[in-house]
């Protein structure tokens, strides 16, 4: 998609897409610092700074990516880690970053209470680098960095370092985060990327995308959309039965390819396009899909994981829960990219 004939033609790197940082002055988001991400090929986003850097708005050209919830943008709120409080500034928005000690619902044991979907993205980022593009040197990437603690005296204490980055004129969204213990003691940790789709990227007939063995959340419910022989894959209109807490989720244990990665995404085929979403099995080996097909509250989430949303306690149960060490880390990448040519699209569909 890089343009060919763009030498010799731009003032400014801003004319064609690069990263521009700025504060919110209005509404429920006031004072919250946000950065626009242009990569000049019609995608663009606003990563959160104050909020783990997650991203809430996304765009391809004029189709928005991601869903909304009501709330919008709010400043980040570290007290919200009590039941489901976390519900309370869940913006939804194209990633909301859960963990880093605890996905899942609110439970509580002799460990610790934890909220939902544990603390980080209710945190700030500290903003270490931004690394601007400048095609007259022949320099098309770009990039934003920042570290965000989830921290208490006597521990745990992790540390995210994420850096968002992109290059000029290839749709995509690169994600590389590390997460480091600080303390003087080991730290449990789990880690979802809570991707949320919405209209009009998700229609009736938009096709979800993902491969590999998969059950219903709770195998003992009663279940109208993830059961055997259904077609799970397409996305319904408005279901009156998802009004309020609906909604239906699937646990999927993903297929990578001979690399390691694993592919899961969506496509419209009205609007001409896909979303591709690839993460490394070996760092994230679990897929939740997400289904809440609510009158204006319709969305489905993709949710590469540590974990599947099992919590804490379940986890350190079935003896899966992770632990890093004083000093330890472990590393994750996930991209995102979209996918306009049709043999692209059909190598998609088939992966």
């Amino acid at each position: 998609m890089t343009p060919p004939n763009w030498h010799n033609k731009l003032s400014n790197p801003a004319q064609w897409g690069g990263i521009e940082t700025a504060v919110l002055d209005n509404g429920a988001g006031r004072g919250t610092r946000i950065a626009w991400i242009n990569t000049g090929t019609g995608l663009r986003y606003k990563v959160v700074i104050d909020r783990a850097m997650d991203i809430a708005d996304a765009f391809y050209n004029q189709h928005g990516l991601a869903w909304l919830s009501h709330s919008g943008i709010t400043p980040p709120q570290p007290f919200s880690d009590k039941g489901i409080d976390w519900l309370r500034t869940f913006n939804g928005g194209l990633l909301v970053t859960c963990g880093l000690t605890h996905v899942g619902g609110p439970e509580s044991d002799a460990y610790g209470e934890r909220g939902l979907h544990g603390e980080i993205s209710n945190s700030s980022a500290e903003i270490v680098s931004i690394s601007q593009p400048d095609p007259a040197l022949g320099k098309l990437d770009m990039s934003i960095t920042g570290i965000i603690r989830q921290t208490r005296v006597f521990g745990p204490s992790l540390e995210l370092r994420r850096t968002i980055s992109g290059t000029l004129g290839q749709p995509t969204i690169r994600i590389h985060d590390e997460v480091i213990n600080r303390a003087n003691t080991a730290a449990p940790h789990m880690l979802l990327y809570h991707f949320n789709f919405g209209w009009p990227l998700v229609d009736e007939g938009t096709e979800l995308v993902w491969q590999g063995p998969w059950q219903p959340r709770h195998p003992d419910q009663a279940y109208k959309i993830f059961v055997e022989g259904n077609d799970f894959r397409k996305c319904p209109a408005p279901l009156d039965d998802h009004r309020g807490f609906g909604e239906e989720v699937a646990i999927i244990d993903p297929t990578p390819d001979a690399d390691g990665w694993c592919t899961a995404g969506l496509y419209n085929s009205q609007l001409g396009f896909a979303l591709s979403l690839r993460f490394q099995k070996a760092q994230l080996p679990w897929l939740t899909n997400w289904q809440h097909w609510g009158a204006g509250e319709y969305v489905t989430g993709i949710e590469p994981g540590t974990h599947p949303p099992m919590g804490q306690a379940a986890a350190r149960e079935q003896k899966t829960l992770l632990f890093l060490n004083p000093g330890e880390s472990r590393h994750y990448d996930v991209e995102l990219a979209i996918l306009t040519q049709e043999e692209t699209i059909t190598h998609f569909l088939r992966k």
